[in-house]
């Protein structure tokens, strides 16, 4: 394998991930352990980037992303910064040749994202998005399922993310509950994994209603301060899709999943089968094949479970018995990425394949958009941004149309270990 030089632009609770990943490859798959070294970090401040280099164990850090993008021994970016950031360091590491790994959501809203997109394709440079969801070995064998058409015709799914985190009213505001910052609340957040696996499983979107809530509407501006401040982002969506091919589906999103630390689940049904997956127990796919006999008292018929573990391709370590987890995935999700990097070859979901939804109004047969109290439904209609000819692996961005910001030089001073939660 190619050695790639990585250079990480934040240094959150998800840069940590995404290090750990890079440091875990050579292990899972015999690199050298040089294969991809990382090497340097960029925070928002000095003391935050030296910090960062010191447990990360590089010798080059700044708090200007502009220094780290001019290094040489530089080949990708990976961007773990807050979502107000991601255009202006991509559009730039773009212009300086760097390939760019960047994590979910990609933009503020559709504009930005299209600019990323075009920057890119000047440049000639290879792009993926951080959805490593799809890297687990229960939802990559539960695609092949689909493709191989085990289901047969597919009548309708079901989706859910729940978490947990945000159910105290004390815990204080943070970017991700100001839409300055964040672009939006659970649906950017966490809905975007959810989204993104099923467009994964089952193709394009045509069409969405959704309702939006915020449920806690202020928070403390700090811990243990009396000061409060508004909270204007959603966090909980609920949603009705319709599939390009016709099918119906519900999907939920939470940040208020009271007793659901990471519940991301989803139900697939057709009239030969159905398929159905939980995160929290992630070894297994659950399979039910209606082709078996039912006779007698109930012949084989039952929902099964797929062993599918750890069987990742070509892995050396841990054995394939042992059970999948979060950061495996997240390294499953980078190596692909590097790979097509190293290969010359479209990577998993370049951005050109990107779809977003678009607001149309009026909807066409449907009501305008109806509030009751504090809760808004709007339909939203789908539109490609894209190119049909790009990879078969195709990611789904959920974004909306928001105010735009100016470009800003350096890393806005919000962003920083200390505060990205």
């Amino acid at each position: 394998m190619k050695t790639l030089g990585i250079g990480m632009i934040g240094y959150g609770g998800i840069g940590r991930v995404h290090a750990m990943g890079y440091r875990s490859l050579p292990y899972h798959y015999g690199f050298p352990a040089d294969t991809f070294p990382i090497v340097g970090v960029a925070t928002a401040r000095r003391a935050t980037a030296e910090a960062a280099a010191a447990e990360i164990g590089c010798a080059f850090w700044t708090d200007d992303y502009h220094e780290l993008l001019e290094n040489p021994d530089i080949d990708v970016v990976d961007v773990t910064v807050p979502n107000l950031m991601h255009a202006e360091i991509v559009e730039a590491a773009a212009a300086a040749g760097k390939h760019v790994y960047c994590e979910k959501p990609l933009a503020m809203n559709v504009a930005e994202a299209q600019r990323m997109v075009a920057a890119a394709a000047r440049a000639g440079i290879k792009t993926q998005m951080t959805f490593n969801f799809r890297f687990l070995p229960a939802v990559m064998r539960a695609r092949q399922l689909v493709e191989d058409g085990f289901l047969g015709r597919v009548f309708s799914f079901r989706g859910r993310y729940y978490r947990s985190g945000y159910i105290d009213p004390q815990k204080p505001l943070t970017w991700r509950l100001q839409k300055e910052f964040s672009g939006g609340g659970a649906l950017f957040d966490i809905g975007s994994h959810i989204l993104d696996l099923l467009y994964y499983l089952l193709g394009d979107f045509s069409a969405v209603q959704a309702t939006l809530e915020t449920l806690i509407k202020e928070r403390p501006i700090a811990a243990g301060s009396m000061q409060m401040a508004a909270v204007d982002v959603d966090d909980l969506a609920l949603m009705h899709l319709r599939t390009a091919s016709g099918v119906l589906g519900l999907v939920e999103v939470s940040r208020f999943g009271t007793g659901l630390a990471n519940d991301l689940t989803f139900e697939i049904f057709g009239d030969k089968g159905s398929l159905r997956f939980c995160a929290q127990d992630p070894s297994w796919l659950e399979i039910y094949d209606a082709r078996a006999p039912e006779k007698p008292l109930g012949g084989t018929r039952g929902f099964q479970r797929v062993e599918t573990v750890n069987r990742y391709e070509g892995q050396k370590a841990p054995d394939w018995s042992m059970a999948p987890d979060f950061v495996r995935s997240h390294a499953e999700c980078q190596y692909q990425f590097l790979r097509a990097v190293a290969e010359d070859r479209p990577p998993a979901r370049p951005w050109q394949m990107a779809c977003t939804f678009r607001q149309s109004w009026p909807p066409p047969n449907g009501p305008r958009t109806r509030v009751a109290g504090s809760a808004s439904t709007t339909y939203w209609h789908l539109h490609r941004t894209g190119h049909a000819h790009a990879a078969p692996h195709r990611t789904l961005r959920v974004q909306t149309y928001l105010h735009s910001h100016r470009s800003r030089s350096r890393l806005h001073p919000l962003w920083s270990p200390a505060t990205r939660d």
